[in-house]
């Protein structure tokens, strides 16, 4: 019987525009606090897998705190590091609470952000600023985010004007240490550049990844492609891959997922996206996945035969992050069909392994990875799905009927996914049944995922944190610097 627990209440550029960046002065390292955790990025690792390493106890739970409420929605993971819980709003705001109370620490407004009634398509509203995760490097102690930016006056074409930036903030004070151009400088409309895919970090890089908005329309000021861009932590010359042909679109947005970075330390996306470009024209870099440097080079790619239809027809490939598993690729994309392929060498032109129906419906966000199961978001409910070193190489094992359909993680031995329903559920990893049903009192945003870090399962509502503690209670205070 399933527990229920209630809550009440590919070139190189320089950036453009102002760079204020320094290096930063010897401090210590951060230290893991007491009872959890660190989780500095989305699903919690570079390879983003979700998998809680800790193995902290969350059974039976019990609600910890809620945090005050934030000044703009929250569309991000919630991140943990040295007792603090760092979340990011639309407002382009960034918060720094106390793990063992939510207590407010410090906050810092970045930005004004870009009014929604300005941008040229949408679903983020009333103004977006703020969208993907943040990322947080706990050598440097320093918290970093992309914010949409409204800058200046009117454009020439009568309209305002977007710029996405870069911001590092120390993670103890919410001091302002990094502020650089995050987009190249190639004529693109930020305007209908959206920052959906959580950052990432890369041997001393800053990984981001954009896309258009929902609706895939174009900029009223200029021309807008999907990129993949690689900022020193420090500031400096930028480093990107473009996706799409050179008229508009291709994509990258992962339903929020962040690029995956593997142990040499490339790059893995799945673009979206592409231009219905006609027969005999070039293929574009839309709905494929690939393999680049981190210098953004490209090493491999991999994209389907049809890939002009699904362009054509807007079924992207790219709705969640690639998932390593054992020298393998799984994705899966809008035509429900998950490929299979070899890390290192994605194949080409239909070069996959093998491929296995797994979705019934769109699936969105981040996978989450334990051993050769890979747990995919399917709107109809999450679906294990096991990676095989020989044929027929893929098996659906289960599917939860529940509809619990977020980006899911692993902790304490379950399956952890935010349903539609405004609750978390812990499925059991072996069969998908529901063993921990837990309501919280606030709206999710699009493809919400939850986290754990410091003894706390942490879940974002519309502009509240909400935090649930397992039997060892509260994490201590976070520590003084």
């Amino acid at each position: 019987m399933a527990m229920t627990v209630a809550l009440c209440g590919c070139s190189s550029t320089a950036g453009a525009g102002t760079v204020r960046s320094r290096p930063v002065s010897s401090r210590p390292a951060s230290r893991v606090s007491g009872s959890g955790s660190n989780w500095t990025t989305y699903h919690g690792n570079a390879e983003a897998t979700g998998l809680e390493a800790a193995q902290t106890k969350l059974r039976p739970s019990q609600q910890a705190w809620t945090s005050p409420t934030l000044d703009g929605q929250l569309y991000g993971e919630p991140l943990v590091a040295d007792g603090r819980v760092i979340a990011a709003t639309e407002n382009d705001t960034v918060y720094a609470m106390a793990a063992h109370s939510g207590r407010i620490l410090w906050s810092r407004h970045l930005a004004k952000p870009v009014p929604s009634n300005d941008l040229p398509c949408g679903d983020i509203s009333p103004e977006v600023g703020i969208t993907g995760t943040p990322v947080i490097d706990l050598k440097r102690n320093e918290v970093f985010v992309d914010a949409d930016t409204l800058i200046g006056g009117p454009s020439a074409s009568g309209g305002v004007e977007a710029s996405h930036r870069l911001f590092g903030l120390n993670l103890f004070s919410g001091k302002v240490e990094l502020d650089e151009q995050a987009m190249p400088n190639a004529g693109e409309d930020q305007l209908a550049q959206l920052q959906r895919p959580g950052l990432a970090l890369d041997h001393g890089l800053v990984v981001i990844a954009y896309g258009q908005n929902t609706g895939d329309c174009p900029g009223p000021n200029g021309p807008a492609h999907g990129y993949v861009v690689s900022i020193p932590e420090h500031g400096g010359r930028l480093q990107y891959f473009q996706i799409g042909s050179g008229k508009d679109r291709g994509a990258v947005w992962m339903g929020g997922s962040s690029p995956v970075i593997d142990p040499h330390g490339n790059v893995y996306v799945a673009s979206a996206d592409g231009y219905n470009l006609g027969a005999g024209q070039p293929y574009d870099d839309s709905d494929a996945v690939l393999e680049l440097s981190p210098t953004m080079h490209l090493e491999s790619i991999f994209h389907p035969k049809d890939w002009q239809a699904l362009s054509g027809g807007d079924l992207d490939l790219g709705t969640g992050d690639p998932a390593l598993v054992h020298g393998f690729v799984f994705q899966v994309g809008k035509t429900d069909i998950g490929y299979l392929l070899r890390q290192g060498h994605l194949g080409g032109s239909e070069g996959q392994v093998a491929s296995l129906s797994v979705c019934s419906g769109d699936p969105d966000g981040g996978h989450a990875v334990m051993g050769s199961v890979v747990y995919v978001p399917c709107p109809n409910g999450v679906t294990a799905i096991k990676v095989l070193t020989k044929a027929p190489y893929l098996k659906q094992l289960w599917t939860d009927n529940d509809g619990a359909a977020g980006g899911p993680i692993i902790a304490d031995g379950l399956v952890w996914t935010i349903g539609s329903d405004d609750a978390v559920h812990g499925l059991n990893p072996a069969d998908g049944k529901q063993v921990v049903s837990i309501p919280f009192g606030g709206f999710a945003n699009h493809f919400p995922t939850p986290s754990v870090g410091d003894g706390l399962l942490l879940l974002p509502g519309t502009n509240q944190v909400f935090a649930f503690m397992g039997p060892a209670g509260l994490p201590p205070p976070p520590p003084a610097r």
